[in-house]
């Protein structure tokens, strides 16, 4: 193919750009809330985000981009055509690394699957015409704007109204922490266990574990996950000098153990998938050009991983604090114990919607479970002003995905030929 290295080259740099983007937008999903409540600070959250976002990235990393691999568009369209389907990935990566890097400036936190399947739509329904796109899976897509941050906005508020039952409205509730929250840790285990054995592995062998042996699994690790956090929060002391400037405070003290936890767990998921957002696009385009064809799978070859790795983790180390200020204080003000329902009520979103094949944003949905938290607390407690910048920026991204790349396909193609 001709400029072939040129493309490979422009692809390398165009993936680690979308994967700096990611690791600088995205990354709030796994640790906006722990430093908004405080439980981590933002330091901290950077180290043990750069471990788990790289560690799943590398280990768990996906072998093929998702918006492809779901029938967005067939890239059997573009048999006769390679050239143009290079051309229209390095336009999809350049829109959604553009889109990405602008709504972390403006500290928006939004879906960067949603920016490369709105990319993808741009060009393909220009280049070849709008009936090539599986309109009802961009349908669903639209669908889940409403549907996941409902969902999890309703679990949360039960989760953090159970923890005001159970823990706060006792007469000890450091006490009551302490004995109730191995039970959530069993839950907390369980269900990130299920999202990462499901979803966050769903690339490597492991991908043919049965729902029943990933639920036996799930269990095993929450018996684990019971008796370590009985263990951490026996040895646990009172903060008689916080309780006195904050009641609770030795019951929030006892909750930002399961907080890290949970962090840890939801980066390493988030790692292993949307890493294929940005490597995704770049693999195809390697694959392409080395062979002249187009194939559904697009092997990956190790560099690749390491190069959107190494992206996700810079991008947190040196923009992150953008968006993570957004999730975890300007939404509304954040606990260890609402971070916590928050976290939990996102993992268990994703394991509703996933079974029923629903599309998710783990972005969208941990926005929808903060709400939640905020909900149980009074309407008063939430920025609203905040809230609807966030859902603007929802709405816009698809289109401004596709309307992006269909301006640099152009440009690409008019310096190109072809």
């Amino acid at each position: 193919m001709d400029h072939g290295s040129t493309f490979i080259t422009l692809s390398a740099v165009l993936g680690f750009i979308m994967a700096w983007g990611i690791g600088a937008n995205d990354v709030a999903n796994a640790m906006g809330t722990s430093v908004g409540s405080k439980a981590l600070t933002f330091a901290k959250a950077t180290i043990i985000a750069a471990i788990f976002e790289a560690g799943g990235a590398i280990l768990a990393g996906g072998q093929v981009t998702n918006t492809i691999r779901n029938g967005i568009v067939d890239p059997q369209l573009f048999v006769h055509t390679p050239q143009l389907f290079v051309y229209g990935m390095l336009a999809a990566l350049i829109a959604a690394a553009i889109w990405i890097s602008y709504a972390t400036t403006k500290g928006l936190p939004v879906s960067a699957t949603h920016t490369i399947v709105g990319a993808i739509v741009g060009f393909a329904a220009i280049n070849i015409g709008p009936h090539v796109i599986q309109w009802k899976a961009v349908g669903n897509i639209v669908l889940s704007w409403l549907l996941t941050p409902c969902i999890a906005a309703v679990i949360a508020y039960l989760i953090f109204m159970s923890i005001q039952y159970l823990i706060f409205n006792k007469e000890d509730p450091f006490k009551s922490a302490k004995k109730v929250l191995p039970y959530y840790a069993f839950l907390l285990v369980f269900i990130v266990g299920m999202v990462t054995l499901g979803k966050g592995l769903s690339h490597v062998s492991v991908k043919h574990f049965s729902t029943l042996k990933n639920i036996e699994f799930s269990s095993l690790l929450s018996l684990l996950g019971f008796f370590i956090v009985h263990f951490l929060v026996k040895r646990i002391q009172p903060d008689r000098r916080g309780d006195k400037v904050f009641h609770f405070s030795s019951v929030e003290k006892v909750f930002s153990v399961l907080q890290v936890c949970t962090a840890c767990a939801v980066a390493f998921a988030h790692g292993s998938n949307d890493v294929s957002n940005a490597i995704g696009p770049l693999a195809a385009i390697i694959n392409t050009v080395k062979h002249g064809n187009i194939t559904h799978q697009v092997p990956l070859q190790p560099w690749i991983l390491y190069l959107g790795a190494a992206g996700i983790v810079l991008g947190l180390a040196t923009y992150g604090y953008k968006v993570i200020a957004t999730v975890g204080s300007h939404i509304t003000e954040l606990t260890p114990s609402r971070g916590f329902s928050a976290e939990l009520a996102t993992a268990a979103t994703v394991v509703i919607a996933s079974g029923f094949g629903l599309p998710v944003s783990t972005t969208q949905t941990l926005v929808g479970a903060i709400l939640g938290v905020g909900f149980a607390r009074g309407i008063a407690a939430l920025n609203l002003q905040t809230i609807r910048s966030i859902f603007m920026s929802w709405v816009i991204t698809l289109p401004a995905g596709a309307i992006l790349a269909v301006i640099f396909f152009y440009i690409i193609r008019l310096i190109f030929g072809g």
